[in-house]
């Protein structure tokens, strides 16, 4: 199971290292592993949340997801994304911008870096409005009760979670600009572009979600009430999954950015960042399958709690890094932090139900005449 998997990313990863050989020598290959590394230690959350997704999506779908899912995480998030915005922010167009990529490594750091606050935002908006939603919902099984119980009946205030967000990209950019101001203005003229792409990562989210939800809700109320065919449900579920892909493929855009920005401390050559990302997303999307046909998130149920908390987290950090430096490895291991401590937690509560399930299994043969 394990081998069938991952065996694409197997593939991957020895044509990555051996193509990284054959364009830089054996330092390349260094940089790719250290690159592939970095996104997967980053992105662990994601594969978690993304299998909380898949796991209601048909078999087809969750192929989609590993095919042409991986071609637009590949080749649109780690290669042709940063190439986008060299091209908005320094007003080129496409085949320039790649040009200035290949030829002056230090300029597209700089334009990259420059580009990193509206980034930011859009990426951070999109990251906490999941995260709010998620702790907003009343939900059985809860982790941190003296924690989500008091969070679960705030939720039932409508647009709660809309409110807090807009109260945070205002507060982040009210700051962000006055510290510009502060410091000679040089960024004051940002304050506005990270308000707008705050709003867009807000309104990206409501749109891509809101369709997701609409759909798969339409169909367990057609499953239920079985009152149209089953070619009409077959179709209606191909919409549910369809949006739903779209909603996997912007959170893992979101992912993504952190995971960019930070291969800038580690490399500016674009081809090594995009075989060495893409080796770690490719990573993510197997890691995602298996955590779904495994049922792993069925028998530790506290790990989709610790995955959501580190994507607030991750939100957060998104956010304080448009004014303020964070080094990439804070940000990974607070994900990792999350995620190991709801492991164990769901380790523990298993232990603790296998206890009380053979504790009353005696007693029940006991009652028995």
């Amino acid at each position: 199971m394990l081998l069938k998997t991952f065996r694409w990313s197997f593939a991957v990863t020895a044509l990555g290292l051996a193509l990284g050989v054959w364009y830089g020598g054996w330092t390349a290959f260094g940089v790719i592993a250290i690159l592939a590394v970095l996104e997967i230690s980053l992105s662990f959350d994601n594969a978690v949340v993304n299998a909380g997704i898949l796991k209601k999506m048909s078999a087809f779908w969750q192929k989609i997801f590993l095919t042409v899912g991986v071609l637009i995480a590949v080749f649109g998030m780690r290669l042709a994304f940063p190439v986008v915005i060299v091209a908005i922010t320094a007003k080129k167009n496409p085949i320039d911008a790649v040009d200035l990529a290949l030829t002056d490594k230090d300029r597209y750091e700089q334009l990259v870096t420059d580009a990193h606050p509206s980034i930011a935002a859009f990426g951070g908006m999109f990251l906490l409005m999941i995260f709010l939603d998620f702790i907003f919902e009343d939900r059985d099984i809860k982790w941190l009760g003296w924690l989500e119980r008091p969070l679960a009946r705030l939720g039932k205030v409508d647009m709660l979670s809309v409110c807090i967000a807009l109260i945070v990209l205002l507060i982040t950019s009210f700051t962000f600009a006055t510290h510009a101001h502060q410091h000679g203005g040089a960024h004051a003229d940002k304050a506005q572009t990270v308000l707008i792409s705050g709003i867009a990562g807000l309104i990206t989210y409501m749109i891509v979600g809101g369709l997701s939800g609409y759909f798969e809700d339409r169909l367990e109320a057609e499953e239920e009430q079985e009152r149209e065919s089953n070619r009409s449900a077959v179709v209606l579920a191909g919409q549910a999954a369809f949006f739903m892909f779209l909603y996997l493929e912007v959170l893992d855009a979101s992912f993504s950015f952190d995971g960019v920005i930070g291969a800038f401390a580690i490399t500016n050559d674009i081809v090594l960042m995009a075989l060495g990302l893409g080796i770690g997303a490719m990573y993510v999307r197997s890691l995602t399958v298996y955590l779904v046909r495994q049922g792993t998130l069925d028998d530790y149920v506290y790990l989709e709690h610790g995955a959501h908390y580190a994507i607030g987290a991750l939100a957060v950090i998104l956010m304080v890094t448009i004014q303020y430096q964070i080094n990439e490895v804070i940000t990974g291991l607070v994900g990792v932090v999350l995620i190991g401590w709801s492991f164990w937690s769901s380790v523990r509560r298993n232990r603790a139900v296998a206890e009380a399930e053979g504790a009353a299994a005696p007693a029940d043969t006991a009652r028995v005449p």
